[in-house]
């Protein structure tokens, strides 16, 4: 039987708590240029970090910043550091895009979720706006309230 034509992908690590800090407006997939060891890393279901992690964008380059990769235990020589920087690759277009928003006050960009895509790194970020406080613990009842609303009708449901 052949194997089926579509994309593979398989996750690798997710920055779940940019969706609580962050207001997520427009999401962009791009490939990240990587060193052998940390390639292997990875595939080793190596430790993975967005701790503080953002992109910035220099010279008409997109690049991420404080994503931590654990180093590869077998790396004898010259094992790259596990919180540099390291260079996304973006169309010039997504670029302009992201840094003609990046410029206005309060947007910025971060990353999302680390995979594997047809055996290729991939980063999924996002243009996003930081959310305030009170917006976060308004999100945070209406969740309680939705969770609330749901336990009582799944009671009736079973009477």
């Amino acid at each position: 039987m052949a194997k089926s034509k579509g994309d593979r992908i398989v996750p690798i690590a997710e920055n779940r708590e940019a969706r609580t800090r962050y207001e997520l407006i427009e999401r962009f997939e791009a490939g990240l240029v990587l060193e052998g060891p940390e390639v292997k890393s990875l595939r080793n279901r190596g430790n993975v970090s967005f701790k503080d992690s953002f992109v910035r964008i220099e010279g008409g380059e997109a690049w991420l910043y404080n994503l931590y990769i654990a180093p590869y235990r077998f790396a004898t020589l010259h094992p790259p550091d596990p919180l540099r920087k390291r260079k996304l690759l973006l169309h010039k277009r997504e670029i302009m895009r992201l840094y003609g928003k990046v410029q206005e006050k309060g947007y910025t960009v971060i990353p999302l979720r680390l995979y594997w895509r047809n055996g290729k790194v991939k980063v999924e970020i996002a243009l996003a706006k930081g959310k305030k406080l009170r917006d976060r613990r308004e999100e945070l009842r209406e969740r309680a309230i939705r969770r609330e609303m749901e336990r009582e009708l799944k009671g009736k449901l079973r009477l």
